[in-house]
């Protein structure tokens, strides 16, 4: 039986700024401070450099999910991000995410052997499994995360 992984999308699969670089002055005036409740943002951004590799090579040792949290008060980021995952990762059964994305603002609430996400919000510090705190020291990309896991199991 494989491990489960969960992996968080924005700045760790996704990488937020992408999207940010593509909108107009007056969108960043009218969002400031709250850049992720613009309508469309989240289906503007690109891969977090190495993520898609990664997530290849962690698909052959581990069960991958994606665990996320969308902006409660922007309702189309929950449609871009299934987008997004079939944009990056395919729609079809055999993609590596069909079915596997899950929203959540309790990512606690998941059971599972790893979270990778890169804030302790929304229940990431307290998941009953290893938080892997992406961005930090120990863990400042995909390649290091890889190299980890890969030792774990």
């Amino acid at each position: 039986m494989k491990k489960i992984v969960y992996i968080d999308m924005d700045n760790v699969l996704v990488d937020f700024k992408s999207g940010i670089h593509t909108l107009d002055e007056q969108t960043l005036e009218t969002y400031a401070g709250r850049l992720d409740e613009v309508p469309g943002i989240f289906s503007k951004m690109t891969p977090y450099p190495g993520a898609i590799e990664s997530v290849q090579q962690l698909s052959e040792q581990f069960e991958l999910y994606i665990l996320s949290t969308a902006p409660w008060l922007n309702p189309t980021a929950w449609i871009d991000k299934i987008k997004w995952v079939h944009q990056y990762f395919g729609k079809e059964e055999s993609s590596i995410f069909y079915k596997r994305l899950i929203i959540s603002h309790h990512k606690n609430l998941n059971s599972g052997h790893y979270l990778i996400d890169d804030r302790e919000k929304n229940g990431a510090k307290d998941f009953g499994g290893e938080w892997i705190h992406f961005g930090s020291e120990q863990f400042p990309d995909w390649r290091s995360v890889t190299r980890y896991l890969k030792q774990q199991n």
